[in-house]
């Protein structure tokens, strides 16, 4: 059984490491010689210069795994990806916001096309999609329609993946979990599809954003019980409502910003109040918008801050200040070392040494801020109703520590893997 484990680029926080990936359990990184928590390993009296080196190399060689995975998908895939300085991108799209009318008839002058214009009204702006002149690689497009139209904000559409790039994180065996019904609060999740589970009872609504439709996948599943389990697999919130946007359609070149997009808006049009993303990208301007339009509503965007390592680059949304940003501790309180960084942390969050919901019915071992999110999530969901339900979940933090920003959430809310 593969194990799920979140290593996206930390920009992309895809750091990879080893059983599966964060959503399937990876290798786990190596740190030769590092102390224990809790008792005294033999390098412990090792000097402290060279276990900072020994830190350090092993950051470098996360961010460097994260950076070679994420090239080796777009060479798997160059129909349909390709590569910019930020990450990989849909081939030959750029994504622009608000663009007026005139301007649109200078920048297709220029040898531009409209793809498709769409109106996401649910927060308040509209996103037009252009394909670039034929040979002209994203970012040397992107560069000429900022000479073109210096006051237009325009993107790559760039990808944003689940920790590990496992194919098997992505589309499984199984069948669609589909419930009606069920009163109380709802949590949205942006993932893949989710299958039928066991341990997920509750009111289960999903709607697909790609060409593929709605597929289970084991990302989503695992990501999905941790939220709402109840039974095999204990949620933050047993048997609540879900609400899932499947942005993968069973594809590894899924996950772009405008998909995840037409997510978040789907999401906050039906009165979704907190939003579990467990998934990392670049910086870009179309899901920043989108992020701070859904604060301004009231919705609560809790996302990961990937697996990369703490030497690649911030991982997004985590790092928009509107995000709730939530790292990933083991069973001994130790954050994860291939844990991303961010400018702001928010919470920490079981994320390793534990099982969710695999999508054969089983249950399938979890390493990764992936899973760290759907916890933090969940209990928030729980507090919605409050003044301030930041502040009363703050109460609930079990540990408080620079490393775990504003505290330890759902510190017990660990569900024991699977024996071998």
């Amino acid at each position: 059984m593969r194990t799920l484990s979140i290593l996206i680029f930390a920009g992309l926080a895809l750091g990879l490491a080893g059983p599966a990936s964060a959503q399937l359990l990876p290798r786990a990184p190596q740190l030769p010689g590092l102390p224990t928590v809790g008792g005294v390993a033999g390098d412990l009296l090792r000097p402290v210069d060279e276990l900072g080196r020994d830190v350090t190399r092993t950051a470098r060689r996360l961010a460097r795994e994260q950076r070679g995975a994420l090239e080796e998908l777009v060479r798997d895939h160059p129909e349909v990806l390709e590569m910019t300085r930020d990450g990989p991108a849909v081939r030959s799209e750029i994504v622009a916001m608000d663009p007026d009318p005139a301007l649109l008839a200078v920048i297709e002058a220029a040898g531009f096309a409209v793809i498709r214009r769409e109106p996401v009204e649910d927060l308040g702006f509209e996103l037009v999609t252009l394909s670039a002149p034929a040979g002209l690689p994203v970012d040397r497009a992107i560069a000429r329609l900022r000479r073109l139209a210096p006051d237009l904000e325009v993107t790559a559409n760039h990808l944003h993946l689940p920790s590990g790039v496992d194919s098997a994180g992505f589309t499984a065996a199984g069948t669609l979990a589909q419930r009606g019904g069920g009163g109380g609060t709802t949590i949205g999740l942006v993932d893949g599809g989710v299958a039928q589970h066991p341990a997920l009872r509750g009111s289960i609504e999903q709607r697909g954003f790609t060409a593929g439709g709605l597929q289970p996948s084991a990302h989503g599943t695992a990501v999905a019980s941790l939220i709402a389990g109840d039974g095999p697999v204990r949620g933050a919130a047993p048997g609540a409502n879900l609400k899932v946007a499947d942005i993968f359609g069973g594809a590894r070149t899924g996950g772009s910003a405008t998909n995840l997009v037409r997510a978040i808006n789907w999401l906050v049009g039906g009165g979704v109040r907190v939003i579990a993303i467990s998934l990392a990208g670049p910086n870009n301007p179309v899901v920043a918008r989108a992020i701070t339009e859904a604060h301004r509503r009231g919705t609560y965007i809790v996302a990961s801050v990937g697996n990369a390592g703490p030497a690649a680059p911030a991982s997004y949304p985590a790092s928009y200040p509107e995000s709730v940003a939530v790292t990933a501790v083991d069973s001994r309180g130790r954050v994860l070392i291939e844990a991303g960084r961010t400018p702001h942390l928010d919470y920490a969050a079981p994320g390793a040494d534990m099982a969710a919901a695999h999508p054969g019915g089983g249950l399938t071992p979890v390493r990764g801020t992936s899973f760290a999110v759907p916890l933090v999530a969940g209990r928030l969901a729980r507090h919605i109703g409050a003044s301030d339900p930041l502040a009363a979940l703050d109460r609930e933090a079990s540990a408080r520590d620079r490393r775990y920003g504003r505290g330890l959430i759902c510190a017990s809310c660990r569900t024991p893997p699977p024996r071998n």
